[in-house]
């Protein structure tokens, strides 16, 4: 079964609390849908600094969550001097401090992870797929830099459309782009 590929650059998930800090009463602009139902990338963007470098404009997706978060590959973390851990989404346990620096004040957390390689689906795509009594595949990848991905996620969600999220380090490893294809083995 062929899944499309959505590549998740560096970006920011806030709490309400912490998009008041870091940028006031700034209007919020809906900038990009993104394609699971309800998120978007937003017209914030805000610095990421470590005592070794910062990344500029970096992108805050919302809607708001219950926890601040950043998502970044092991390519930026090289640049910023830190190791964060490999984790799901909302698990911080680990996760390595950064000072996210908005238009208004800025804040440091420990906050930074690595996205785990996963695959949004609902509950009618599992079981089309025949994955009820699955919690990660293995998906291949055709092509001049081709491979298999192992310990990809699946995350099911009754509004979830059919997306694996991959970093932009395992994307570009593979020579994979947003709207590609691949095969879940």
């Amino acid at each position: 079964m062929q899944v499309q590929v959505g590549i998740s650059n560096h970006h920011i998930h806030l709490t309400q609390e912490d998009y008041e800090i870091l940028f006031g009463d700034t209007l919020i602009i809906k900038e990009k849908q993104l394609q699971q139902p309800g998120e978007y990338a937003s017209n914030l963007t805000a610095t990421l600094q470590t005592k070794k470098g910062s990344i500029e404009n970096v992108r805050v997706l919302l809607p708001f969550r219950s926890y601040t978060q950043v998502e970044l590959s092991k390519t930026d973390a090289y640049k910023l001097g830190i190791d964060p851990p490999i984790r799901d989404s909302g698990d911080l346990q680990g996760a390595s401090e950064i000072t996210i620096v908005g238009t208004k004040a800025s804040i440091s957390k420990k906050c930074v992870i690595i996205a785990t390689r996963h695959i949004h689906m609902n509950p009618n795509d599992q079981n089309k797929l025949g994955l009820q009594n699955k919690k990660e595949v293995q998906v291949t990848v055709k092509g001049p830099k081709g491979g298999v991905l192992d310990h990809v996620k699946l995350k099911v969600g009754p509004n979830y459309k059919l997306e694996l999220h991959l970093d932009t380090d395992d994307a570009n490893g593979m020579f994979l782009k947003t709207g590609d294809y691949v095969d879940i083995l």
